[in-house]
């Protein structure tokens, strides 16, 4: 195909005004990458895309897609007509893409902080939606889980830990900040995120050994023409057409949602020896909320062995230390009384001590919810664990209500 005839649907205006300058004689047909590029299509070098003009967004858009776009370093929508293909499938059902967009939008957010933390390419921020819509897939046997769709022997090499109670590929801060780091390294390495994502798809040890066969490929095509298999060049595409979507949506006729502020993920350190329903109690949250934004913790009891962090609105997070502050002044307070002002721990042994058996026997410790208190709390003041008391009583995630009389031991 002729130069001239690529350039026709899109700049037939300027070539008739131009139509002074005579076209370059016709050549023996060559392969595609030796055609002339011509200027639209032509994607620029990978430090410099960033720069391209973005499409005007809603003021509530620029925190999160604003700052997504600029982070972009790839290629753009025009850089290989694949790249238009897939952006209108992602998009032929625009209403469905927002919603699914919308649903994952908490961890775009996160996923992107963790990007910029190390420097990372924002399209690789849309690569969860490549590889499961950032659905955490559970793992089995030895095939890929969470949303970054990572192997055992990967998460292995990655340092993610993976048992039978807990599995650090669905741990969505674990997981990306490895993920994150690994993508840096693959970048400092090959120079080219083009690359990096081959590597993702591929695995670093054949891209490096092409890279010695090959050399690094040039910047044009924006996808490389290189002999790798046909889902690997397909999977940067997909990776380039939903930046494409997201650097103009009024193409596709899609809206990006909104995520205020408040609703923004964020890490909090897991406190040894509470639960995760504990934890949703003090955060203002049901714990199926929580255990839904992490998935990783397959059970109740939260230690060093299930992660160092725990996901969260950013309003839940500061619901949740105002909860441990509280908490932690009611221990000072308590730990600087006189002890005339309460019963010593004597009197009380002395009072059980004298009574009869058989009222010994029967006799349980309650404790009144009052507004505000939460599991923990109350468990801390009567030096009982949060099993026991979810246990005693029934609760297992459910929230406590001011007036609810809690069991604090058995008879």
């Amino acid at each position: 195909m002729k130069p001239t005839l690529r350039l026709l649907p899109v700049v037939l205006a300027s070539l008739m005004a131009a139509c002074a300058t005579t076209p370059p004689p016709a050549k023996n047909p060559v392969p595609a990458p030796a055609i002339a590029p011509s200027p639209i299509s032509s994607p620029a070098p990978a430090t410099s895309v960033a720069a391209v003009v973005q499409p005007s967004v809603a003021a509530e858009d620029t925190d999160v897609w604003g700052k997504l776009r600029n982070s972009f370093a790839m290629s753009d929508c025009d850089a290989d007509p694949q790249i238009m293909v897939w952006a209108h499938r992602y998009t032929q059902n625009p209403q469905h893409f927002e919603a699914q967009m919308g649903s994952a939008l908490s961890q775009v957010v996160y996923v992107q902080q963790v990007a910029e933390k190390y420097n990372v390419a924002g399209e690789f921020v849309l690569l969860p939606w490549v590889e499961s819509q950032y659905h955490a897939v559970p793992g089995h046997r030895n095939l890929p889980a969470g949303m970054w769709q990572i192997v055992p022997s990967t998460a292995h090499s990655m340092g993610l830990h993976v048992d039978h109670g807990y599995d650090g590929r669905l741990d969505t801060s674990a997981a990306t900040d490895r993920v994150m780091h690994m993508l840096r390294g693959y970048y400092d390495e090959l120079h080219d995120w083009r690359l990096v994502d081959y590597a993702f798809n591929r695995g670093e040890f054949a891209i490096q050994h092409m890279v010695q066969q090959h050399g690094l490929p040039p910047t044009e095509p924006a996808i490389p023409k290189w002999p790798v298999p046909r889902v690997t060049k397909e999977h940067l595409t997909k990776l380039l057409a939903l930046a494409c979507v997201i650097r103009d949506p009024s193409r596709f006729n899609v809206t990006l949602p909104t995520l205020a502020a408040e609703d923004h993920l964020e890490a909090v350190d897991i406190t040894p020896g509470m639960t995760l329903s504990a934890t949703a109690n003090h955060a203002g949250m049901l714990a199926d909320d929580l255990r839904h934004l992490n998935p990783a913790m397959s059970k109740d009891a939260l230690d060093s062995a299930s992660g160092s962090q725990i996901l969260m609105p950013h309003r839940n997070a500061e619901q949740w230390r105002n909860a441990m502050q509280s908490a932690n002044a009611q221990d000072m307070t308590a730990s600087n009384a006189p002890l005339t002002d309460t019963p010593s721990s004597k009197d009380a042994e002395v009072t059980q001590d004298s009574a009869p058996a058989a009222v010994k026997s029967h006799t349980v410790r309650t404790h009144t919810v009052k507004p505000g208190e939460s599991l923990w709390q109350i468990a801390h003041k009567y030096s009982v664990s949060v099993n026991t008391l979810e246990r005693l009583n029934n609760l297992h995630g459910k929230p406590l209500k001011p007036g609810q009389v809690l069991k604090l031991d058995t008879p």
